[in-house]
């Protein structure tokens, strides 16, 4: 088997037996994750009502320039924050951690510390 392959049916797995366990309620939203090589992208979802609620990105906007660039540990850190400031001004204090098959380390962790920190409770 290719390893690509492998690794592809690996991460498909992982999110597969995460997604059988984590569903975001009305109470309770499921944060979701997904990772690319350059950019991290996280939305907070009602799956009852099936209704994006907050939404954000590493990725710049393509109209405006970024003034300083940011490592993607710091972007992630930033983007975190950023969720949860949002999902609070919604009235939304509890969240369910939807990983999205990608291992708890790096960019994904980082991002989980700072929506805690940030005043998200998972």
């Amino acid at each position: 088997m290719n390893k690509q392959i492998a690794k592809q049916e690996g991460k498909e797995r992982r999110h597969n037996r995460v997604r059988a366990k984590v569903v975001g309620t009305t109470a309770r939203p499921r944060l979701a994750v997904y990772k690319s090589n350059r950019y991290l992208h996280a939305q907070i979802i009602d799956d009852m009502v099936g209704k994006t609620l907050v939404a954000g990105t590493t990725q710049p906007a393509k109209k405006i320039a970024a003034a300083k660039k940011l490592k993607k540990s710091e972007a992630a850190d930033k983007l975190g924050e950023s969720l949860a400031k949002q999902a609070i001004a919604l009235g939304i204090t509890a969240v369910v951690f939807d990983r999205g098959g990608f291992r708890y380390t790096g960019r994904v962790a980082q991002l989980a510390e700072s929506a805690r920190k940030g005043g998200l409770t998972f």
